[in-house]
């Protein structure tokens, strides 16, 4: 079952359970569309792969499924990151 992170991990923006723009790597790493568009690159920082929508838990669900309230904030080392990115093309 999908954890359902509460934030963005680079800039903190909250990204509740309905949220339609988080996005999730295979390693359910958390990032909002515009950091993973203009930031990231589509290409996950931690591990690599690309990005998909998050899906979204029906509110009724939400009692016997809760969402994660841990928070994974680590802001991403830009430069770096686009020097992995050009190291791989």
């Amino acid at each position: 079952m999908l954890a359902i992170r509460p934030s963005c991990e680079h800039c903190d923006k909250a990204l509740p359970h309905d949220a339609t723009d988080a996005m999730i790597c295979t390693f359910e790493c958390t990032f909002c569309q515009e950091c993973v568009e203009n930031v990231l690159h589509q290409v996950c920082p931690n591990c690599g792969g690309g990005f998909e929508k998050r899906p979204i838990r029906p509110k009724e669900l939400l009692e016997k499924y809760p969402v994660s309230i841990k928070k994974v904030h680590k802001p991403v080392d830009v430069e770096k990151h686009q020097e992995r990115i050009n190291k791989k093309e």
